[in-house]
C-alpha cells in the first residue's frame, strides 16, 4: 500500500469505470465553459444586395429613425465581437455612410449581382486570423433583436458542431453562426449561403433558433407593408 502524507498506509480502491466517464464529462464541460469565454467571434453583415424587387435600398429603410443596416450593426456590436464586417455592393456609398461612427469595417463586393455566396467570399478574405466563429446576419429582417443574436451565439458555443441557425420553415438560415473554417473555401453557392450545409448537420449537433418573426424579410413592397403594419418599419 502507498503511504499517505500522514505517514499511515493508504489503501486506494481502483477507480471505477464510471468515475472515468464522469471525469471526461467534467473535463468536456470545463472546456466548453472556457470556449464560451475565450473564443473570439466575428460578425458578417450582408448589405450588398440591390433590392431590385423592393424598388428602394432595403438597407436604408428605418425603424424608429435608425436605418436597418445601422441597427443590426449596433446590435451585433453589443455582443463584443472581435470584428464586424459589413459587405456592401449596390448603393455602397449610401450604405457605408449610414454606418459611419460605428466600429465596423465596410468591405466591397464588386460582384454583388452573383448572389449571397459572393458576399461571403469577400467577407472570408477579411476575417481576422484569431476568429474561430462567424455570425452571419442580414439587414432585411426588421424584427431582429439583440436577444436573437445572443441566443444564436450561446447556442453555437454549446453545440457539438459549433453551429447555430434560425428556423425558416423546413430550412435553416440567417441569422446564423458557423465555424470560420466554413469560409475557406466558402461552402456556399449563389443565393443559398450556408443553409444547405447547415441542413446536412445532424439535428442534435446544431442549435436551432425558433423565431417566427424573423421569417419576415423585406424583399417586396408587400413585405414592406407587412413590416410597417407590425411596427418594425417606419411609415413614410
Amino acid at each position: 500500500p502507498e503511504t499517505s502524507i500522514t505517514g499511515r498506509p493508504e489503501h486506494r480502491r481502483p477507480r471505477a469505470r464510471g468515475d472515468f466517464a464522469q471525469h471526461r464529462r467534467a473535463a468536456a464541460a470545463m472546456a466548453k465553459r472556457a470556449r464560451q469565454v475565450t473564443d473570439p467571434h466575428a460578425v458578417v453583415v450582408l448589405a450588398a444586395g440591390g433590392s431590385t424587387r423592393l424598388g428602394q435600398p432595403k438597407q436604408l429603410l428605418t425603424r424608429q429613425g435608425e436605418t436597418l443596416v445601422h441597427r443590426v450593426v449596433r446590435l451585433a456590436l453589443e455582443l463584443a465581437p472581435a470584428q464586424v464586417l459589413v459587405v456592401v455592393g449596390a448603393n455602397a456609398q449610401a450604405v457605408t455612410s449610414s454606418i459611419a461612427g460605428l466600429d465596423a469595417t465596410p468591405v466591397t463586393n464588386h460582384h454583388w449581382e452573383r448572389g449571397l455566396a459572393s458576399s461571403l467570399q469577400v467577407a472570408g478574405a477579411h476575417l481576422l486570423p484569431t476568429v474561430t466563429a462567424v455570425m452571419v446576419v442580414a439587414c432585411d429582417q426588421p424584427a431582429i433583436e439583440r436577444s436573437h443574436l445572443q441566443a444564436l451565439l450561446s447556442g453555437a458555443r454549446a453545440a457539438a458542431s459549433a453551429c447555430a441557425g434560425t428556423r425558416h420553415g423546413s430550412a435553416l438560415g440567417v441569422p446564423a453562426v458557423v465555424p470560420r473554417a466554413w469560409f475557406t473555401p466558402v461552402g456556399a453557392a449563389g443565393d443559398r449561403g450556408f443553409g444547405a450545409r447547415l441542413r446536412q448537420l445532424p439535428a442534435d449537433m446544431v442549435h436551432v433558433l425558433q423565431a417566427p418573426e424573423l421569417g419576415l424579410d423585406v424583399d417586396t413592397p408587400e413585405d414592406l407593408a407587412r413590416a410597417r403594419d407590425a411596427g418594425w418599419i417606419d411609415t413614410e
